[in-house]
């Protein structure tokens, strides 16, 4: 298999990867509703665990969505989201270690890092969307820490920036689908 049918093929197992940015938008504003009602650890803790869930979510709502939410064993960039999950968990250590000193700070550094992650889905879906998605969680979470915003304000941006990119990814996914059923 190579690198093009790789990532055509993540491509239709995952549904462009639309399902793990919608999972993981709804993750974040759960932990913006849980920073509001309850607490800002549980907030921390609910986008923690939640995005414990991402993957396996996304798999059932490619199923759900007739893709096989499998890809071919013998694909070149089966290794890559798991290789860069590195990335996540030092920025999970740096925010949790510094929102003990300021908690504000929480979800602006976890922007950072989500949209650096994002930054590498363009290699393994072959769409240049993912370099938007993964630029705006960036610009999203320094324009928080500029701003000083309240504490939950990170979570439902994120969240909402991932939802609205998950769309656009839903509808590339379906065109791709029709024009693929064309030819």
């Amino acid at each position: 298999m190579d690198f093009k049918e790789s990532q055509k093929d993540m491509r239709l197992s995952y549904a462009n990867g639309a399902t793990g940015a919608l999972v993981s938008g709804v993750i974040w504003c759960l932990a913006g509703v849980v920073g509001i009602a309850f607490s800002k650890t549980a907030s921390m803790l609910t986008l923690f665990f939640g995005g414990t869930l991402i993957f396996p979510l996304s798999v059932v709502l490619s199923k759900l969505l007739n893709r096989s939410g499998k890809h071919d064993p013998d694909n070149a960039l089966r290794h890559l989201a798991f290789e860069n999950l590195g990335i996540l968990f030092a920025g999970l250590f740096i925010a949790f270690l510094i929102a003990r000193f300021n908690s504000s700070l929480f979800f602006p550094i976890m922007l950072l890092i989500i949209g650096v992650r994002y930054l590498t889905f363009q290699t393994i879906y072959g769409l240049k969307i993912y370099w938007a998605l993964g630029l705006a969680l960036v610009a999203a979470g320094f324009l928080l820490m500029i701003i000083a915003a309240p504490f939950s304000a990170g979570a439902f941006a994120g969240g909402m920036i991932e939802i609205v990119f998950s769309l656009a990814i839903f509808k590339q996914a379906k065109t791709t689908e029709i024009l693929t059923n064309i030819k």
